[in-house]
């Protein structure tokens, strides 16, 4: 099974930028559309950012759009998510995901390979 790990979360100040990082071990993610979710206490889990496996299509929903951006290295086998102009309703568990599909979508339901997260808190 796929395995992903998330990494970079941090507390910051609002106003502050944060990158995370989305790493798989012993697979490729080169096939994968990745996706960002996040999941604040009491909330559902929404999408945040995706990108297709060849890194031509990506989606954000309006609350970040200009505010964060997807791109993924594929030497690296990484997807990173920068948050820019962080805002306290920000904060939440971030999830990267793996899905086989065309383009990519941010509904959850549609991606089977998930990491344990990475807390983002966003507080002064």
């Amino acid at each position: 099974q796929l395995q992903l790990v998330e990494s970079g979360g941090h507390l910051v100040q609002p106003g502050g930028s944060l990158r995370l990082s989305c790493a798989a071990s012993r697979f490729t993610l080169d096939a994968y559309a990745i996706g960002w979710f996040r999941q604040a206490p009491g909330k559902e889990r929404e999408g945040v950012s995706c990108i297709s496996s060849r890194g031509g299509i990506t989606n954000y929903p309006d609350s970040v759009k200009g505010r964060f951006t997807i791109s993924r290295d594929y030497a690296k086998n990484t997807v990173f998510l920068q948050m820019n102009s962080l805002k306290p309703e920000d904060t939440a568990v971030y999830y990267c995901a793996a899905a086989l599909m065309g383009g990519c979508r941010l509904n959850r339901y549609a991606y089977a390979n998930w990491g344990q997260g990475t807390q983002v808190t966003v507080s002064s």
